[in-house]
């Protein structure tokens, strides 16, 4: 029975059919309903309701964690992966809600790690033509989300106890993006050598993040398409031999695939 289970888990986390890959679609939808969830919480005041379906989530959550670790082939190695570390944090924020809800927003994390497994990635190519058209433009729209979102979380549980204009996500939220964008209106800056280095850190790295955004965005578009020979995978869209290696290419639906 026992390992019926724990088969029937594997086939839900890995397998490419479509079963498999609503269930993986339907988690995926449920990390970001969570994220909308804290956000959204964030500007109420704490109430016996909010902290009910606190709980409940983190129920939902340890749940979907023990599935996912059984489902591995190696369950140890799953368990200690970082983004299964920052799994057990979020869980733990949502089943204790007075500790405070900040680290929600570390299921984002979670999120990024999906859509980068191959599993995952070889379903959002299957299944949305535009995908397979701008996967760089998405992939680096993600990683600059979800920088924000940390930030933005980091911001927030630092300074809402101790800055007046920190208050909720959204002032937490603005200030981010601001420092992000070095605009630097002013109106919010962190105190203290722990705010400034927050502060450095979002510029430099928010900054770098969104460069390459817009790299991704503006630059001509390349087809994925593995060369036989060489095994390399990006082409331009035309292209009718490997750049690298010579060898002509058979890329199909006139590159689009």
């Amino acid at each position: 029975m026992a390992a019926t289970l724990r088969e029937r888990l594997h086939h839900l986390y890995y397998s490419p059919e479509g079963d498999a890959c609503r269930y993986r679609y339907a988690v995926l939808a449920f990390d970001a309903a969570t994220i909308l969830f804290v956000v959204f919480t964030s500007f109420l005041p704490q109430s016996l309701a909010i902290e009910v379906i606190d709980v409940l989530i983190g129920l939902v959550l340890v749940t979907e964690f023990a599935a996912r670790v059984a489902a591995s082939r190696l369950p140890w190695r799953e368990a200690l992966r970082p983004a299964s570390i920052a799994d057990l944090v979020a869980i733990a924020s949502f089943l204790a809600p007075l500790a405070g809800e900040g680290a929600g927003f570390l299921r984002v994390v979670r999120t990024l790690r999906l859509i980068h497994s191959y599993r995952m990635l070889g379903t959002l190519r299957r299944d949305f033509a535009f995908f397979r058209q701008h996967e760089e433009a998405f992939l680096a729209g993600t990683h600059l989300s979800v920088f924000i979102f940390v930030m933005t979380a980091v911001v927030y549980e630092t300074q809402h106890g101790i800055n007046d204009h920190i208050r909720n996500y959204g002032d937490a939220l603005y200030f981010t993006v601001t420092a992000l964008t070095t605009t630097g209106f002013g109106d919010i800056t962190l105190p203290g050598t722990s705010g400034r280095m927050i502060s450095v850190i979002i510029m430099l790295a928010g900054v770098t993040l969104f460069l390459r955004l817009a790299q991704a965005l503006f630059r001509p578009s390349r087809v994925r398409f593995t060369c036989p020979s060489c095994g390399l995978q990006r082409h331009e869209p035309d292209a009718v031999h490997c750049k690298a290696c010579g060898t002509r290419l058979n890329i199909p639906d006139e590159g689009r695939f």
